[in-house]
């Protein structure tokens, strides 16, 4: 990321913000000011403590997406931002539906204004799967917010700046996914499955971070960078992290689903295939697909195609995941037996 001088990541205090401040610290000298922006002040108190070292490229600002103000005044002399703040949990938004709008949809409008407002020159919003044909709030909420960054190229007017978002499945080593779950609840003899043909798919945070470097480097505007990644079932996980514990069916919890999708059928008809990811383009676009092609050396995918995680071509081993764990999640995680 040459170009690169300065970094905002809202959100920066989540699993993926820290991870990218790891990152760039570690391998990107470029990058002289990061700026974590978050609302909890005792989370970028911890931060700071873990990233002592690197302090003198650090800036904490406290602060919220639902303030454009505020955001205002954090992205002065920044070039580069990274929007990860979310609210994400599933039942919570089906029970707080307005305040997940709050943040999800008009924090990112707000988030845009502020960059149209500024010297930003790349925007790289995160998405999940569940915001392809959402039926949950939290869905809605993401596709909502992808609508907005695509659509945002339309008013950038001449100046040199890029909005574009990343979309991808439950990241390994996240707060609040299933696989911190079951190595919690392992000891206790049970699992909880909420229905025996789930499946999702799966990204490790190394894998997330490519993704949304590469989006920096190379969007045009408005796509939305899909990463080819592997599915797991819900039995095989538990499998892989307790083989000995039972299974409980405990049923889908409200706005879950059992296959999750990062590409709709839908989608196909403006969805390019590259060697490690696709890109869904905007159907609306400012640039030509022709060039896009010829530029990318991708391959339109063939009418009707999805991108589900029932259906993947790549599905995960019990002893994949088990080596997954260890590399990703926990160095000494061995199964339970």
């Amino acid at each position: 990321m040459s170009s690169v001088r300065s970094v905002l990541i809202t959100g920066g205090t989540g699993s993926l913000g820290q991870a990218l401040v790891r990152s760039l610290v570690k391998d990107h000298p470029e990058v002289e000011r990061i700026v974590i922006f978050s609302r909890d002040e005792l989370k970028q108190f911890e931060m700071q403590q873990k990233f002592d070292a690197a302090s003198s490229r650090l800036r904490f600002f406290l602060g919220d997406v639902r303030d454009v103000d505020r955001l205002k005044r954090a992205l002065r002399d920044i070039d580069t931002v990274i929007h990860a703040a979310a609210l994400k949990q599933v039942p919570a938004a089906e029970y707080n539906p307005f305040e997940f709008i709050r943040t999800n949809v008009m924090g990112a409008q707000n988030l845009i204004d502020a960059c149209l407002d500024s010297d930003v020159k790349r925007v790289v919003a995160l998405s999940t799967d569940k915001a392809a044909a959402p039926i949950n709030l939290y869905g809605a909420t993401k596709l909502c917010s992808d609508k907005l960054f695509s659509a945002a190229n339309l008013f950038k007017g001449g100046r040199d700046l890029r909005f574009s978002v990343v979309r991808y499945g439950n990241v390994m080593a996240s707060r609040g996914s299933v696989i911190p779950l079951f190595l919690r609840k392992r000891n206790e003899g049970i699992l909880p499955i909420t229905d025996s043909e789930m499946t999702r798919f799966n990204i490790t945070l190394t894998r997330a971070l490519e993704m949304i470097y590469h989006a920096i480097e190379s969007a045009w505007g408005g796509e939305i960078f899909v990463p080819k990644i592997p599915s797991y079932s819900i039995t095989a996980l538990a499998e892989a992290v307790a083989p000995e514990a039972k299974q409980v069916i405990v049923g889908i919890r409200p706005g879950e689903k059992l296959h999750e999708e990062m590409i709709t059928a839908a989608d196909s008809p403006n969805t390019v295939e590259l060697e490690s990811h696709f890109v869904i383009i905007p159907s609306m676009s400012w640039w030509k697909h022709e060039d896009y092609l010829l530029e990318t050396r991708g391959e339109k995918v063939p009418k009707g195609f999805a991108y589900q995680s029932g259906t993947n071509p790549h599905f995960l081993t019990v002893e994949e995941i088990r080596e997954m764990i260890q590399l990703h999640v926990d160095p000494n995680f061995r199964p339970s037996q």
